[in-house]
C-alpha cells in the first residue's frame, strides 16, 4: 500500500510543478515581450499600448505560439511544451491539458486589469467637465453607434448579399468603442482631462451602453426567439438608472467614503477601500444586466471628488501597469493575421468584405467629430479618432458569433480585420495628431 501511495503523491507533486511553471512562465513571456515592445514604441514616439498589442501578436497565434487563447484551437509551441514537460516530469500532452485548464485564471487577471484601468479613468475624470460636455458626448455616442451600424448592415445586405441576420450582427460589431484603449492613450499623453478627452470618454461609456442594448437585440434575432420589447426596455431602463445613480453618488458619496477611510488604520487601507467600491460597482452593473466594465468606470467617477483621490490613483497605477498589460497582450495573442494573406484564395472574399467594413468603421466614427455643436473650439479630428478603436468590444462580438457558429469564415475574417485595423490605427493616429502643434483649431459648427 505504501508504494502506490508514494507514486500518487509523486504524480500530484509533478502536476503542481507543471502548473506553477505554466502560470509563472506565462507572466514571464507576457511582461518580457510587452516591456521590450513598449520600450521600442517609446523610442518611436508611439503609444506603449500599441507595443503591448504587438507583443501579443508576436507571441500569439500569429507569431511564436508561446501564449494562445484555447479558443483559437492552435497548439502551444512544441519546444515550450517539451521544456515544461522535462522540468516537471509530466508528458507534453499533460502540459497542454494543464495549460488549457488554467488559462481562464489568466483571463480573469486580464479583466481585473481592464477594470483597474477604467476605475483609474473614472478617478481622473473631472465630473463638472464631463457633465459640461454631456450633450456633445451623447450626440457623438449616438452618431457613432447609428452610422456604422446602418451603413455596415445595409452595405453587407445589399452590396454583398449577406443574409440579414449576419449583416445585422456584423453591423452591431462596429458600434461600440473600446474605452480601455482610448483612455490609455489619452492618459499616457496627458490629454484625458481636455475637453476632447472628456467628450470621447463620456461618449465611449454611452457607446458601451447602447452596444449592450444592440447586442441583446442581435442575440434575440440570432437565437430565433424573435424580438421582444420587454427585455429590451428593461435593459434600457436599467442602464439609465445605473448612469443616473452613478452621477448622483459622484456628487454625494465622497464625504462618507472619506469619513470611513480616515478611521481605518491598517496598512493598505486606501487601495483596499478603493477596490471595495470598484467591486461593488462592477457587481451592481453586472447584476442588472450591464457590463461590469461600466461599473468600474462608475466606481472611479464616484470617488473622483474624494480628498484621497490622488492617494487612490497612486496605489491603483501600479496595478494598472501590471494587469492592464496582461489584458492588452491577450488581445494581441488572439489576432490571426494569416487572414491578411491575399494569395490564399480562401481569404479573398473575406478581404474584400473586410476592406468595406474597415472603411465603414473608420468613416462612421470619424464623422462623430463633426456631429455635435459646441460653443467652445475643439479639435474634432481628435474626437473622431478617439472613438475609432473597437478592441476588446469588437472581439467580444466576434467571439459571440464564433461560439454560436453564426458566421461564415469570410465574414468572421472580415470582422477580425476590422477590429485589428481600428485597434492598431487609433493609437498611432491619436499620437500623431495630439503630438502635433495645435496651430489650427477647428471651429465649432
Amino acid at each position: 500500500m505504501i508504494l502506490p501511495t508514494l507514486f500518487l503523491e509523486l504524480g500530484n507533486h509533478q502536476v503542481e510543478v507543471a502548473e506553477t511553471l505554466i502560470q509563472v512562465g506565462r507572466f514571464l513571456v507576457i511582461f518580457i515581450a510587452a516591456r521590450a515592445m513598449a520600450e521600442l514604441m517609446v523610442r518611436l514616439s508611439l503609444p506603449t499600448i500599441l507595443g503591448e498589442l504587438v507583443a501579443g501578436v508576436l507571441i500569439g497565434v500569429s507569431g511564436a505560439h508561446l501564449l494562445l487563447p484555447p479558443e483559437t484551437g492552435v497548439a502551444i509551441n512544441q519546444w515550450l511544451l517539451d521544456l515544461v514537460a522535462s522540468l516537471s516530469g509530466v508528458t507534453p500532452d499533460m502540459v497542454q491539458q494543464l495549460y488549457v485548464e488554467s488559462f481562464p485564471g489568466l483571463q480573469q487577471v486580464s479583466v481585473l486589469g481592464l477594470y483597474a484601468l477604467l476605475f483609474l479613468t473614472g478617478l481622473e475624470s473631472e465630473l463638472d467637465e464631463l457633465m459640461a460636455v454631456g450633450l456633445q458626448a451623447t450626440t457623438v455616442a449616438v452618431t457613432g453607434v447609428v452610422l456604422p451600424f446602418v451603413l455596415g448592415t445595409a452595405g453587407l445586405y445589399y452590396l454583398f448579399h449577406v443574409s440579414l441576420i449576419l449583416s445585422i450582427f456584423a453591423g452591431a460589431a462596429m458600434t461600440a468603442t473600446s474605452i480601455g484603449i482610448t483612455a490609455s492613450v489619452f492618459g499616457e499623453l496627458g490629454f484625458l482631462r481636455s475637453r476632447e478627452g472628456q467628450i470621447v470618454i463620456g461618449a465611449a461609456v454611452l457607446d458601451d451602453i447602447l452596444g449592450i442594448v444592440i447586442l441583446a437585440v442581435v442575440v434575440a434575432l440570432a437565437g430565433g426567439d424573435g424580438l421582444s420589447a420587454g427585455p429590451i426596455i428593461k435593459l434600457v431602463v436599467a442602464a439609465a438608472v445605473f448612469v443616473a445613480a452613478a452621477l448622483y453618488l459622484s456628487r454625494t458619496a465622497a464625504p462618507a467614503f472619506d469619513w470611513l477611510l480616515d478611521r481605518l488604520k491598517a496598512p493598505g487601507e486606501v487601495v483596499v477601500a478603493g477596490f471595495v467600491v470598484l467591486s461593488l460597482c462592477c457587481f451592481a452593473a453586472q447584476a442588472i444586466g450591464l457590463e461590469a466594465a461600466l461599473g468600474a468606470f462608475a466606481g472611479g467617477l464616484i470617488l473622483s471628488r474624494s480628498k484621497h483621490t490622488e492617494a487612490i490613483q497612486e496605489t491603483v497605477k501600479p496595478l494598472v501597469a501590471l494587469f492592464a498589460t496582461v489584458f492588452f497582450v491577450l488581445i494581441g495573442t488572439g489576432m490571426d493575421l494569416s487572414v491578411l494573406n491575399p494569395f490564399d484564395p480562401a481569404n479573398r472574399e473575406g478581404l474584400v468584405v473586410a476592406l468595406f467594413l474597415l472603411a465603414v468603421a473608420i468613416v462612421g466614427k470619424l464623422a462623430t467629430g463633426w456631429s455635435y455643436w459646441s460653443k467652445e473650439p475643439t479639435r474634432r479630428l481628435v474626437v473622431g479618432l478617439g472613438m475609432l478603436p473597437r478592441g476588446e468590444v469588437g472581439l467580444i462580438f466576434l467571439g459571440l458569433g464564433t461560439q454560436a457558429r453564426l458566421l461564415t469564415p469570410a465574414l468572421e475574417a472580415a470582422i477580425l480585420l476590422m477590429v485589428i485595423g481600428t485597434t492598431f490605427l487609433a493609437p498611432i493616429l491619436l499620437r500623431v495628431v495630439l503630438s502635433a502643434p495645435a496651430t489650427v483649431v477647428e471651429q465649432p459648427l
